[in-house]
C-alpha cells in the first residue's frame, strides 16, 4: 500500500492548474492506485493529484460506501440550490469554515481505459466533486470564502503549527502568505 504524503498550503503545486492526462499507461495506473489508497483513510473524502505533488488532472473520492476516481474531470452540472456546509481540506489541516456549494453536482471524465465516466452526487458527494475539481484548477476552497472568513482562515493558517517547518524557529515578524491568485496576500 502506498499512502502518499499530502502537500500543504503554501506549495505552488496547489495553485497551479493541472495538465490533462493524455497517456494511459502504468504511471497513470500507479497514480490512480496511490490516490485511491491515500484517500481511503478515516476522515478523508477526496484527494486531487496536486495534493500529492503531481500536476495531473486526476482525483479520487471516498464518500460513505462510494470510492473511486476520475481522470480529466470537468464539472458539467451544478444545481441552483446551494448547501451551507462546513468545509476543510487535507492541505489545510484541522481548519474548517462555512462555505456555500451547489447541493448537486455532476462530473464527467474518463477511467484508466480512457472510457467515459460520470459521477454525480448530492450533499457531501457534491461538495467533494466541486472541491476536488477546484483543486485541479489551482483553486483552494478558502478562495471561495467571503472576504471576512477568508481573512480569518489566512490568520488561522499563519498561526497553525503546520504552516512553518517545525525545524525552523517561528519568525519574530508577521508572515506574508502567498495568495492563490498570485502575489502576496
Amino acid at each position: 500500500m502506498t499512502m502518499r504524503p499530502i502537500v500543504r498550503f503554501g506549495d505552488p503545486v496547489l495553485v497551479t492548474k493541472t495538465a490533462p492526462v493524455t497517456t494511459f499507461d502504468q504511471r497513470t495506473e500507479k497514480l490512480v492506485r496511490d490516490l485511491l489508497e491515500t484517500v481511503d483513510a478515516p476522515g478523508r473524502a477526496g484527494l486531487a493529484a496536486n495534493q500529492i505533488g503531481v500536476g495531473s488532472r486526476v482525483f479520487s473520492y471516498a464518500i460513505e460506501d462510494r470510492i473511486g476516481y476520475v481522470i480529466n474531470p470537468e464539472l458539467v452540472e451544478l444545481s441552483e440550490e446551494l448547501q451551507d456546509c462546513d468545509e476543510g481540506c487535507l492541505s489545510i489541516p484541522r481548519l474548517w469554515y462555512r462555505s456555500k456549494r451547489a447541493e448537486r453536482a455532476v462530473v464527467r471524465g474518463v477511467d484508466l481505459r480512457n472510457e467515459p465516466v460520470t459521477v454525480e452526487g448530492t450533499g457531501l458527494m457534491a461538495q467533494c466533486l466541486q472541491h476536488e475539481t477546484d483543486h485541479l484548477d489551482g483553486m483552494l476552497y478558502i478562495d471561495r470564502l467571503d472576504s471576512e472568513t477568508r481573512k480569518l482562515a489566512l490568520r488561522d493558517i499563519r498561526r497553525s503549527d503546520w504552516f512553518l517547518p517545525s525545524e525552523q524557529p517561528a519568525p519574530t515578524t508577521s508572515v506574508r502568505l502567498p495568495s492563490a491568485f498570485g502575489g502576496n496576500g
